[in-house]
This record gives C-alpha cells, sequence and structure tokens, in this order.
C-alpha cells in the first residue's frame, strides 16, 4: 500500500511508517503529480500542500489523509466525505509549543525584548529607553480555556500572574480547578493587563478585538494572538498601538498568510511579529509526525481508525447502521446549546426505543459535536468532543431507556446549566427523515434541518396571524408550523421552519410585543 509523504514531515514520523511492511512510503521532494496520485492509498501533509478534489479525483485508489497539525484547512473534508476517504489529524501535538511560543510573547513585549535587541545590534545602549514591566502581580486575561489556554493559564499562574477567562462553555467548577476566575468577555478586557487569544477563527470570533473592544480596555494594555489570523482587527490594532492605547502587540497569525510585505504590521516597532511558528519545535514537529503516522499505519494495516475529523471510530457495518442516529444527535446537540445557557455543567443523552440497541459512544460524540460546534468550537470533531467536554467541566450522562414516548425509536438530549436550569430537545424519524418532536418538555413536530424560529407568547387569538404577517412583510417563507401551548389562555409555545434566517428588524419587531417571550432563532 503506497503512502505519499509531504512538507517535510519529521523523519521520525516517516520512520514510523517505514517500519510497517506492508507499506510503500514515498517522500514526495515536489508537487503531487498525476503519476504518484494514480497508486497512493493514504497523504500525509502538513499545512503547504493542498488535498482538493481535484486531487482526490486523481488518486483512485485514496483511503485516508493524514494531517500532521490541528487544523484540517488545506484538505477539503466535505469533498473527502463524499468520497470516501478518512481524514484525520493530531488534535494534541502543538499544544505545549504554542502554549509556551504565547508566553514567550508575553515576556517579549514585557520587557521589550525585540526593540531593546535590535537597538543592541545597531551599536547603541538604551537602558532608560527599554525599561519592562513585571508579569509577576499582573492580570492576564485569557480567551479560549481549552488545551492551549489550559497549559497558559498554569504558565502564568507560577509566574504570579492573576488569571481571568473567558469561555462560553467552561463551567465554574473547573475554573475554580483551574484556579482561573471565569467572566464574560466585555469585563475581563476591562480588567485585564495582558489578554491572550486561544479560540478558533469563527464568524462569532472574527474582529472579536477591534477598536470597540479596545477602548474598553485598560491604557497600556498588552495584546497576543498565537492562535488564528483574523480575531485581532489587524488595522484596528496598528491604529491602537500607535496612539499608546495599546501598550504593545504580538502576532504570530494573520489575516492573510503569509503576510504582505508592505503590511503596516511590519513597520510599528511596538508590533512583536513571528511568521507562524506555534507549532514550529523539534517537540511538537516530532510529535505530530509520529501520532499522524501511527494513524495511517493503523487504519491502511488493521482497518482502526483513529483522530478522524469526518467519521466515528466504527466498521463499515456498523457505521450503516448508526449513521442516521449520528446526524440526528447532531442537530439536537445543535437545538440545545442554541436554547440556554452556554456555560454547562451536564449533558444527559437518553436513547430510546430502536435507539437504546445502537452503539451510543458514537452517537455521543455527534451530539457532542453538535452542542461544541455552538460556541463557536469549529476543531470539535467525533474524536476530540469528550476530551474537549471533560475539560470544559461538563459531565456526560448516556441512558438507555425502553419506555417513554410513543415513538418505535427517540433521542433526548438535556442540558443542565451551573444556575440549574434545564433545556431540552427530543427527536426521532418520520419516513427516515430526522424530526424534532420535543422542545423544553413540549410535543411539537419539526423538520430537523435549516432554520428554526422559537417563540413562547400568551396563547390568545391573532398571535398566529400576526407572527404570519410578520413574516410575510419581511420576505421570509415559513415552510412549517407546530404549536403547542400549555393550558387555555396561558403560555403558548410557537416553533416554525423558515426558508431563511428572519432580518434583524423582524426580531426587533417581535421584540417589542410584551405579550413573546423567549424568542430563538436557531440555525441546525
Amino acid at each position: 500500500m503506497q503512502v505519499l509523504v509531504c512538507d517535510n514531515v519529521s523523519p521520525k514520523g516517516v520512520g514510523t511508517l517505514e517500519a510497517s511492511p506492508e507499506l510503500q512510503v514515498i517522500v514526495v521532494d515536489g508537487g503531487l503529480t498525476d503519476e504518484l496520485l494514480a497508486n497512493a492509498e493514504a497523504i500525509v501533509v502538513r499545512s503547504a500542500t493542498k488535498i482538493t478534489p481535484e486531487v482526490m479525483d486523481k488518486a483512485p485508489k485514496l483511503r485516508a489523509v493524514g494531517r500532521a497539525g490541528v487544523g484540517v484547512d488545506n484538505v477539503d473534508v466535505d469533498y473527502a466525505t463524499s468520497k470516501g476517504i478518512v481524514v484525520m489529524n493530531t488534535p494534541a501535538g502543538n499544544t505545549i509549543s504554542t502554549a509556551e511560543l504565547t508566553f514567550s510573547m508575553m515576556m517579549a513585549l514585557a520587557r521589550n525584548i525585540p526593540q531593546a535587541h535590535l537597538s543592541m545590534k545597531g551599536g547603541k545602549w538604551d537602558r532608560k529607553k527599554y525599561a519592562g514591566t513585571e508579569l509577576s502581580g499582573k492580570t492576564l486575561g485569557i480567551c479560549g480555556m481549552g488545551r492551549i489556554g489550559g497549559q497558559v493559564a498554569r504558565r502564568a499562574i507560577a509566574f504570579g500572574m492573576r488569571v481571568l477567562a473567558y469561555d462560553p462553555f467552561l463551567s465554574l467548577s473547573k475554573a475554580r480547578e483551574l484556579q482561573v476566575e471565569l467572566l464574560e468577555l466585555d469585563e475581563l478586557m476591562e480588567r485585564s493587563d495582558f489578554i491572550t487569544v486561544h479560540m478558533p477563527l469563527t464568524d462569532q470570533t472574527r474582529d472579536m478585538i477591534n477598536a470597540e473592544s479596545i477602548a474598553r480596555m485598560k491604557d497600556g494594555v498588552f495584546l497576543v494572538n498565537c492562535a488564528r489570523g483574523g480575531i485581532i482587527n489587524e488595522t484596528d490594532i496598528v491604529a491602537a498601538v500607535q496612539s499608546g492605547k495599546v501598550g504593545g502587540c504580538a502576532l504570530d497569525v494573520y489575516e492573510t498568510e503569509p503576510c504582505p510585505e508592505d503590511s503596516p504590521l511590519r513597520t510599528e516597532p511596538n508590533i512583536v511579529m513571528t511568521p507562524h511558528l506555534g507549532a514550529s519545535t523539534k517537540e511538537a514537529q516530532e510529535s505530530v509526525g509520529i501520532e499522524v503516522a501511527e494513524a495511517i499505519t493503523d487504519f491502511l494495516v488493521n482497518g482502526a481508525v483513529r483522530n478522524a475529523v469526518n467519521m466515528p471510530s466504527l466498521d463499515a457495518k456498523a457505521y450503516e447502521a448508526v449513521k442516521p442516529y449520528l446526524d440526528l444527535g447532531e442537530k439536537l446537540g445543535k437545538l440545545v446549546a442554541q436554547l440556554g445557557s452556554q456555560r454547562n455543567e451536564q449533558l444527559k443523552i437518553t436513547y430510546g426505543g430502536k435507539a437504546a440497541e445502537v452503539p451510543a459512544d458514537p452517537v455521543t460524540r455527534f451530539v457532542l459535536k453538535g452542542f461544541l460546534e455552538s460556541a463557536g468550537g469549529n476543531e470539535a470533531n467525533q474524536v476530540n468532543v469528550r476530551a474537549m467536554a471533560s475539560s470544559l467541566g461538563i459531565m456526560i450522562e448516556e441512558v438507555k431507556a425502553h419506555e417513554g414516548p410513543d415513538y418505535a425509536e427517540w433521542m433526548h438530549v438535556e442540558a443542565t446549566a451551573e444556575d440549574g436550569s434545564v433545556v431540552s430537545a427530543g427527536g426521532t424519524f418520520f419516513g427516515g427523515q430526522s424530526r424534532i418532536v420535543r422542545i423544553n418538555g413540549r410535543n411539537v413536530e419539526a423538520a430537523a434541518d435549516g432554520v428554526l424560529f422559537l417563540m413562547n407568547n400568551v396563547d390568545k387569538p391573532g398571535m398566529v396571524g400576526y407572527i404570519g404577517s410578520l413574516m410575510g412583510e419581511h420576505q421570509v417563507n415559513i415552510a412549517s408550523m407546530s404549536l403547542n401551548r400549555d393550558e387555555e389562555g396561558g403560555e403558548a409555545l410557537m416553533l416554525l421552519n423558515l426558508d431563511h434566517v428572519p432580518p434583524a428588524a423582524l426580531l426587533d419587531a417581535v421584540a417589542q410585543d410584551s405579550e413573546i417571550t423567549n424568542v430563538k432563532v436557531i440555525s441546525l
């Protein structure tokens, strides 16, 4: 079985592959030619080589792609899935290297090390000009308390820093265990002397640090981004550093990479820059190289799947049996995450009827994937979600029930927040299609797909017509409607399937009605 290794994967990783007599390993120096792709059953890459649909179409025997690193931005995962190609990554290999680079950046900013170095190389001796500040006693704000954020916190505490944390999914109990103070984002920005981000780039986190948020920060604050380019707005940070509002900024990642030669970031002395070195240590490269090599070998030789981002760890027969539940579980996870509080202590997943007979673990992983992705965790996959939930202090309970709702097969997901509040959703199948049949204990019926609009209202005549007219005025088409009330004249629940997300003006109009509460727009 032929394995192509690209992008200077570590020699130890290559050696791990070559140790298997069943594998023929070819280290690719140039590009992926048609001749090489013709017989390739696996390709191992870092970040330079792009595994596009065109590449996969030229590799008819391709069964697996291994990414020696966390992200899979250079692999078209959706197309790989459609072709039956497993995509694997190495989610933990660069944790320490990125955490250490982050802390190095903080030290460089605090003590003006890059500027003082250049001054010395220029023959100067500017002791007073480059006087710095101590980390001890200062407050560090960490945005994102995953693996890397947690390691940064440990180092900061060892340096005598007070650590504040923002993470929508981190529980209070886990925050206490990590010895960090859990805050909302605005308060963290107002109180921190140093701020570092360790979050994925999503629609929610893009430009999270911009002119508006910087204005709320302390004068002279220091900012660090070793996560993803685009979280800090580059135009705004240049202006803030030049004005003195921000004392300094350290960047390892950029909106465009490589960073353009004419970028104003390059000319500002108080912006420290490195060329995306987060995972660029000997140890990290060896770690991810060996990890991806072991995963590829195990898959090709033994048929085992691990660290996959696009399929559960199942054999082919079991996968076909469980596949419908994977989709339903992911949709229920997304729905529950958007229904209630983002800080949850527990997630309870109940499998009923025929659903109790399928393997629970892969379905639970898809529930968690949908649940965590709704907080911007786009690095979540069915392999790492249990570890991610554990790191956030979320307890997972799985229950198999043989009595319950009047359905042959059903699933129910319930999230309990720190304050004891509970949100829940249940689903089943009608005609082979996933359907939502319960929300917060109320019986409903809606397609588990697209855009959902939910609201509670006073049960009285005219509410359905009012909402329908409002949707029509704003050119929003209603695909289906489900209604439920607790009693006549009491509280009603309205659930709509919409063709697209309603505009802000429509939501503003609904919010002004005192008889309507708990309006939610949920994307599945």
